[in-house]
Parts: structure tokens; C-alpha cells; sequence
């Protein structure tokens, strides 16, 4: 029997909070339920709702957290040194390294859960919406100092081609999934240089 976690409320919430995203990162939210979810935990099946107060209010901060931590490696990723170009392409490299179908623990929730919570909860999809605008914005950040270097000389404005950057990483970041092979980013790679030139 799993021994039942003694930890200050704040720290309970935060431990469910990492065990639901290792769990919901391979099966997707509805697949894992409430007593699978405090079992791994190691917290009483009756203790979910005095951390929350319900599935929904849970989902929502599993996915601000979420989004919370990727944001800050998006922020590592654009402050290296060099172009504009070189810190998104690099950023880019990386999402196709951490998103490939054989590295689990850094997956992207937005990816895993995106259509599958957007039409069971709309507090969800806002923090979906909310969060993939963050992630815009820095890719349109990092298009305009490219543009200002001399690095990224796309005639398109610096918000829609962030924006198209990243429909075709998510689009690609699917069919990762579905395809089994790293080839939809190669070919999202490639693009994605082709636009910034």
C-alpha cells in the first residue's frame, strides 16, 4: 500500500499538480481519473477537493503551471547570444528535441490535452488561449529584433509570421505523434527557415 503523503496544503496541491502532469502527459486529461490520480499521489481518496474545488478548477492550474514553467525555458531559449534568426532557430531546434515522440517528460501540454479540454471546460481553453499568446508573443519579440539585425528579411509582419511559426510547430508537433518519426520537424525546420529568410 502507497504511504499517504504528510505535506503542507500548498505543497499536497503542488505534488498532485506534478503527478497529474506525468500521468495526463501519456494518457491525456479524462483518461485519468481521480482515484488513479490521488493513488499515484499518495493522497486519500476524499483529500481532492480541499485542495481544489473541483476537476476543472484543477485542470486550470495543472495548465498555468504548465504554461508558468515552459515560459520560463522559452525565456532561456531567446536570451541566448547571437540574431534574431540564430535565438529563434535555436529555440525551434529545441522544441524539435523536446517534443520528439521518444522524450515523455517535457511533452507539450498544449499538444497532449489542447482539443480535448477546450471542448469539456472553457476556464481550460482560456488558459490555453491565454498561454499559446505568451508563447506568440515571445516568437514576435524575437521576429522583430531579427528583422531590426538585418537577420530575418521576411516581408511579412513580425505577429503573423510568429503566428504561422507556431501553427505549423503544433501542427507538426501532431503528426510527430501521429507518424512515429522525427520527419515533420525536419520539414517544419526547413519551413521555418525558408520564412525567416
Amino acid at each position: 500500500m502507497r504511504r499517504i503523503m504528510k505535506k503542507p496544503v500548498q505543497d499536497m496541491r503542488q505534488h498532485i499538480i506534478d503527478v497529474a502532469r506525468s500521468l495526463m502527459t501519456h494518457k491525456g486529461y479524462t483518461a485519468v481519473g481521480l482515484t488513479e490520480l490521488l493513488g499515484a499521489a499518495g493522497v486519500p481518496k476524499g483529500s481532492f477537493y480541499h485542495y481544489f474545488r473541483s476537476k476543472d478548477e484543477f485542470g486550470q492550474a495543472l495548465l498555468e503551471e504548465y504554461f508558468q514553467e515552459y515560459l520560463s525555458r522559452v525565456d532561456v531559449q531567446m536570451a541566448k547570444e547571437g540574431s534574431g534568426a540564430e535565438r529563434l532557430l535555436s529555440y525551434l531546434r529545441y522544441w524539435a528535441e523536446t517534443q520528439a515522440f521518444d522524450h515523455t517528460d517535457q511533452k507539450c501540454l498544449v499538444v497532449k490535452l489542447g482539443a480535448e479540454v477546450c471542448d469539456l471546460s472553457e476556464n481550460m481553453r482560456a488558459v490555453l488561449e491565454k498561454g499559446t499568446a505568451l508563447i506568440i508573443e515571445r516568437i514576435t519579440r524575437c521576429v522583430e529584433q531579427g528583422k531590426s539585425d538585418g537577420s530575418i528579411t521576411a516581408p511579412t509582419h513580425a505577429s503573423t509570421l510568429a503566428e504561422a511559426l507556431y501553427q505549423m510547430w503544433l501542427g507538426a508537433s501532431l503528426l510527430v505523434k501521429v507518424n512515429r518519426t522525427h520527419e515533420p520537424f525536419d520539414v517544419a525546420y526547413e519551413m521555418s527557415r525558408r520564412l525567416l529568410a
